[in-house]
């Protein structure tokens, strides 16, 4: 598995974060979906990778600057065809490095807390992820769950 930084041009992406968004209509209201478009991803705040296996489009993980010390985890997604194959896994690994290269202090992310976002908490929490309150321009939410991982000094959510 080979993973890179994306430019978000390819028709494979496009695909990929169309079906991401649909999972995410499929699971959540509209007012608590907070998966970015195309357009919203290309934000400069924001990197974002995809894991290829030759030339097969395995998944994609995206990291947003919140402030110079706290990133948040975007746009989380692997392919139907290769879920439970750990591509999630290594692309969190990814995206947990590069926050430790940046000199975060802190990675946080919003989920859903339907039964459909079961396995994604299960991820992070493997993780060291811990729920927090809402951070950034969140606000409370049914719908919603917050993780945040220490990545040095105090874990402070919220």
């Amino acid at each position: 598995m080979i993973i890179r930084e994306d430019d978000l041009r390819g028709r494979e992406i496009a695909a990929l974060l169309t079906a991401h968004l649909e999972v995410m209509a499929e699971h959540s209201p509209p007012e608590s979906r907070h998966a970015l478009d195309l357009p919203g991803l290309r934000a400069p705040e924001i990197t974002f990778w995809t894991a290829w296996e030759d030339a097969q489009l395995l998944g994609c993980a995206a990291l947003k600057e919140l402030t110079p010390s706290h990133g948040e985890v975007k746009s989380m997604h692997t392919a139907q065809a290769v879920r439970g194959k750990g591509v999630a896994r290594r692309l969190l690994e990814h995206l947990i490095v590069e926050a430790r290269r940046r000199a975060y202090e802190r990675l946080s992310l919003e989920t859903g807390s339907m039964e459909g976002f079961a396995a994604a908490r299960a991820l992070y929490s493997g993780f060291g992820f811990q729920y927090c309150a809402p951070f950034a321009d969140y606000r409370l939410d049914p719908n919603s769950v917050f993780m945040t991982l220490a990545l040095s000094g105090a874990c402070e959510a919220g």
